[in-house]
C-alpha cells in the first residue's frame, strides 16, 4: 500500500510539473490598445504607415499586442488627439506635436518650428542631439511619453485662390497654417485659421479662407486643392522636416510588458522611416501630375521669405525670453541647427545644388 501511495504522489507532483512548463513558456498576458489618429483614412501616406506600425507590433508579439486604429473623427477629432491621450480614452495617439501649440509652444520641437530641421537633422537631434530628452521631459507634465513617428520631408507652402507676389499681398489673407507659423503669419497680416484636413477643400471651395497649407503635391493632390486654388507655392519655410509622433499614456506604458515595450519601439522606428520613404518616392510623380494639369507653381519671393525669418527669429526669440520650458529646448536646439546648417552647406547642399543645376542642362 505504502509503495502504491508513493507511486501516485510522485506521477501527480510529476504531472503538475509537466503542466507548469507550457504555462511559463506561454510568456506576457494578451493586450489590447487603442490608437486615435489625428488624420483620414484617404490619406495613405501619412495614416498608412501607422497601420504598418500596428501591423508590426503584432509580429513582434505573436499576435499578443493588438493595437486597433481610428482615424480623425473616429473617436476624437483630430485636433484632440493628445487629449485623449491624457485623458486615457485611448493608450496611444499618432499626430504631429505642433497641433498642441496653443497648449504651450514647447511641443513645435516635437515637430516643426520655422525655419528649423530638415527631416534628417530632426532624427538626428532627436536620436543624437538630446531632443528626445529633453521632449520627454517636458513631456512628464502632460503624463505622456513621446516616440518619433513619422516624417513627411519638407512641405510645400499651400494653396492660394490669387498670386502672391508681395508682402502687401499677404495683408488679410485668411490662410489654413498651423502652430507656430500661425503666429509667424499672423505678424505679417494673414489671418491664420487651424482647419483639419477633412475640412480644407470646402473652406477654400466656399471662400471661407483665401489660401491652405497640407503636406506636398501626393497628399495635397488626394485633396483635390488645384481645383479650388490654382496657385501653388514653396517651400513651406515653417515645415523643413515635421515630423509626427506616437503619445502613449506614461501610466499605460509603465503596464506594458517589457518584450512589449521593445517590440512598440521597434515598430515605431520602421515606421518613421517607412513615412519619409514614402513621401519621397511618391511626392515627384504627384507634382509632375499636377502641373501637366494646370497648377501654376511660385516660389515664395524673397521679400516674403526674408521678412518670414526675420518675424520667426523674433518671435522664437520674444517666446524664449517669457517660457522657461521653450528656452530649455530652445537654446540646446538652436545651437544644434547652427552646427547641422555649417556642415550641410559643405557637403550635401554643394552637391545636391550641382545635381540639380546639372540635371536641367
Amino acid at each position: 500500500m505504502q509503495r502504491r501511495s508513493f507511486l501516485k504522489n510522485t506521477a501527480a507532483a510529476a504531472g503538475a510539473g509537466t503542466l507548469a512548463i507550457p504555462a511559463m513558456a506561454q510568456g506576457p498576458q494578451a493586450v489590447t490598445w487603442r490608437m486615435a489618429s489625428s488624420f483620414p483614412k484617404t490619406l495613405d501616406a501619412i495614416f498608412g504607415p501607422a497601420e504598418q506600425f500596428i501591423k508590426r507590433v503584432s509580429e513582434l508579439t505573436g499576435g499578443k499586442f493588438v493595437i486597433r486604429q481610428y482615424a480623425a473623427g473616429e473617436v476624437v477629432p483630430g485636433l484632440q488627439v493628445m487629449d485623449a491621450v491624457q485623458a486615457g480614452t485611448v493608450e496611444i495617439g499618432h499626430t504631429p506635436a505642433y497641433y498642441y501649440f496653443g497648449k504651450d509652444p514647447t511641443f513645435c520641437f516635437d515637430c516643426a518650428v520655422p525655419f528649423g530641421l530638415t527631416s534628417r537633422q530632426q532624427t538626428a537631434w532627436m536620436e543624437q542631439g538630446g531632443g528626445l530628452q529633453l521632449l520627454r521631459e517636458f513631456y512628464k507634465g502632460y503624463g505622456i511619453i513621446n516616440f518619433m513617428g513619422g516624417n513627411t520631408g519638407t512641405q510645400m507652402g499651400g494653396w492660394f485662390r490669387r498670386e502672391i507676389k508681395t508682402l502687401a499681398d499677404m495683408k488679410g489673407l485668411k490662410m489654413r497654417v498651423a502652430g507656430f507659423a500661425g503666429r509667424v503669419m499672423e505678424r505679417m497680416g494673414v489671418v491664420p485659421q487651424q482647419i483639419p484636413a477633412s475640412d480644407v477643400y470646402s473652406a477654400l471651395e466656399k471662400g471661407s479662407i483665401d489660401a491652405a497649407e497640407w503636406v506636398g503635391p501626393y497628399d495635397d493632390e488626394k485633396l483635390g486643392l488645384a481645383k479650388v486654388a490654382p496657385h501653388y507655392y514653396y517651400p513651406g519655410w515653417w515645415e523643413a522636416g515635421p515630423q509626427l509622433s506616437f503619445y502613449v499614456g506614461i501610466s499605460a506604458w509603465e503596464k506594458l510588458p517589457k518584450e512589449y515595450q521593445a517590440a512598440f519601439e521597434v515598430a515605431a522606428y520602421e515606421c518613421h522611416v517607412r513615412m519619409q520613404a514614402d513621401y519621397d518616392a511618391k511626392n515627384p510623380a504627384a507634382l509632375a501630375r499636377l502641373i501637366k494639369n494646370g497648377v501654376k507653381l511660385h516660389p515664395f519671393s524673397k521679400e516674403i521669405m526674408d521678412e518670414a525669418y526675420k518675424i520667426s527669429v523674433a518671435t522664437m526669440e520674444e517666446e524664449s525670453a517669457k517660457n522657461a520650458k521653450f528656452r530649455k529646448i530652445y537654446e540646446p536646439w538652436k545651437r544644434f541647427r547652427h552646427d547641422q546648417n555649417q556642415w550641410a552647406s559643405i557637403a550635401e547642399a554643394t552637391m545636391q545644388n550641382y545635381l540639380i543645376n546639372a540635371t536641367r542642362r
